[in-house]
């Protein structure tokens, strides 16, 4: 059903004309939104930081996790550490040394694994493909599939709980925007994927309401001699995307949508020049998560807007506190400098609340809550 939003265009006070550009002087702005950032919105300009808070109680709170602490090597994904999940979504972090001995079958939801590290093949219902560090590997529900790794692999699994990974809706930029669709590389019914089809047992561990069955057939199902149709898994590396950029102000993260479900999406953050017009700001400008929950993990690089975050990390930022870039980040955005970011990151966007899994210690920061005070703030604060 479309949205018949109330109309209203209202200026207040001192304020600038145009969202992100020309911030009245001395002030940082603060954008509250609905939709994410695809709906109505306001701008703020403040006299003081939104982030510059001196405490924070409850559990509403940032938080992060260095997720290279929770990996411990599983042959099965389901077995992987469960990182966070709701009703629509299901995150884990899966490390696998060998091959896997079993077929893995996902009947929940469509399946996202982002490779973090390590390359190897994947052999699933429609062929062979191989797969590096950086890939995305979208599987569809229902597809058997295996992962043959040539060095150790560690990846984020996305399910789409009961939904499905789409491309995201490109409007005025056109259909090939960010990637065209024929970068998507789809498995083949090749030499490697008829070599490994056999007469021995194997059995297939298929996940429905988070619990497992085996199906043991005395053959391999991976057996097809051909298939045809518009539905397969695809690949694609976050090199392969060209992320839409304006040299005159700072888009939102939506602008770097990857793909889309009905209740989250998932974006990914890849170099790109700064904002060179002075004017504007070269920065993500501090904002509320109203309507949505926010997830980044940390690939590579260096992350331009926080501190002290390095590959493997993740920050959670929940609905119900503005957030913004940290002050080292934020002072050094606006000296200059810099003509490029170099970071790469994939961000999760989710409707719905997520509940974080209960981590083993040394795995979450217990300090991120602060990061955000300045040296004279956490003097006062103690």
């Amino acid at each position: 059903m479309a949205k018949n939003w109330i109309p209203l265009r209202q200026v207040e006070g001192t304020a600038s004309r145009q969202a992100h550009v020309r911030l009245p002087e001395g002030t940082y702005e603060r954008e509250i939104s609905k939709e994410g950032f695809f709906g109505p919105s306001a701008q703020f300009h403040h006299r003081h930081k939104p982030t510059d808070w001196v405490e924070f109680e409850g559990p509403i709170r940032p938080r992060a996790l260095d997720l290279n602490k929770l990996a411990t090597a599983r042959t099965n994904p389901w077995e992987a550490e469960l990182v966070m999940d709701n009703s629509h979504m299901q995150m884990r972090y899966w490390r696998l040394d060998e091959p896997m001995r079993e077929l893995a079958r996902n009947s929940d939801g469509d399946q996202l694994l982002f490779i973090h590290e390590g390359h190897g093949a994947l052999f699933c219902d429609y062929g062979h493909i191989d797969y590096v560090e950086g890939d995305y590997l979208v599987i569809p529900r229902g597809t058997m599939w295996r992962l043959e790794p040539v060095k150790p692999t560690v990846s984020l699994m996305i399910e789409a709980t009961n939904d499905h990974f789409t491309l995201p809706e490109k409007g005025l930029v056109g259909r090939h925007a960010i990637f065209d669709p024929a970068m998507l590389d789809t498995p083949r019914i090749d030499e490697a994927f008829r070599a490994q089809q056999d007469e021995r047992t194997w059995k297939v561990s298929v996940k429905r309401r988070n619990t497992l069955s085996t199906v043991t057939y005395p053959f391999n199902p991976l057996d097809a001699i051909g298939w045809h149709g518009d539905l397969s898994v695809v690949r694609i590396n976050w090199r392969d995307l060209r992320p839409l950029m304006s040299h005159r102000a700072h888009l939102p993260p939506s602008a770097h949508t990857t793909w889309a479900t009905g209740r989250f999406v998932v974006c990914t953050f890849v170099p790109r020049p700064f904002e060179s017009d002075p004017e504007a700001l070269r920065l993500p400008f501090f904002h509320n998560n109203d309507d949505f929950e926010e997830v980044i993990f940390y690939h590579k690089g260096s992350f331009f807007s926080r501190d002290n975050i390095h590959p493997g990390m993740m920050t959670v930022h929940p609905t119900g506190f503005t957030h913004g870039p940290h002050p080292k980040a934020f002072d050094a955005a606006t000296k200059g400098g810099k003509t490029e970011t170099d970071e790469v990151a994939v961000m999760i966007d989710t409707r719905d609340a997520l509940d974080v899994a209960a981590m083993p210690a040394g795995v979450e920061f217990e300090g991120y809550v602060k990061s955000w005070r300045l040296p004279d703030m956490k003097q006062a604060a103690e």
